[in-house]
């Protein structure tokens, strides 16, 4: 029996020979939220009331050429955008087995507190994704020489006084973020 090859598995080569995936997405990708962020940032200033929008793709194609330029930039690109969507897929398939335990009657929403440790667990991916795609010119990641050096220097004084300070700052974003009547607030009536 012949090797069947699929015309989508054929397709998909042919894009990935043409440069798809190496150039063409990237810039797409690249140029689109440069633009997006000068046009609500309006960093070039404004002409008419509207941001100056020949400044702005002009910026973002230049920007966005450069990237594609590095072909380590696209690859530590296209390696983050792979793992963010990993990240994407667990929180929607937690998303929906907490839906399983919900009972319809109304809508189903997450406390503050929670939608809190939700965004700091996907920020914390989010950097650990992006310091795993860049790589030293050996292919190491960059997360590998920072987990190593936590390691090597985890009971050295200076480590200690950095989690200190972290667990101290967020201790008193916890308290004081929380509302509530204290002290100092005079009440009426």
């Amino acid at each position: 029996m012949a090797d069947y090859t699929s015309p989508f598995k054929t397709g998909i080569d042919f894009l990935d020979r043409l440069g798809v995936y190496e150039v063409l997405l990237p810039f797409l990708l690249i140029f689109t939220l440069v633009y997006a962020i000068l046009e609500k940032s309006r960093a070039f200033g404004v002409e008419n009331g509207q941001p100056k929008k020949n400044l702005n793709s002009m910026f973002a194609f230049v920007t966005a050429f450069l990237v594609v330029a590095s072909s380590r930039l696209v690859a530590a690109i296209n390696e983050s955008i792979a793992n963010m969507t990993i990240l994407m897929l667990l929180g929607i398939c937690f998303l929906l087995l907490a839906g399983v335990f919900h009972t319809g009657d109304k809508e189903m929403e997450l406390g503050k507190a929670y939608k809190g440790i939700f965004m700091a667990i996907m920020f914390i991916g989010i950097v650990l994704i992006f310091l795993h795609a860049i790589k030293t010119n050996d292919g190491t990641p960059w997360l590998y020489y920072g987990w190593f050096f936590l390691v090597r220097n985890i009971d050295s004084g200076w480590v200690g006084a950095i989690i200190l300070t972290l667990l101290v700052v967020g201790l008193m974003a916890y308290i004081t973020g929380k509302p509530g009547g204290s002290g100092g607030e005079k009440k009426e009536g």
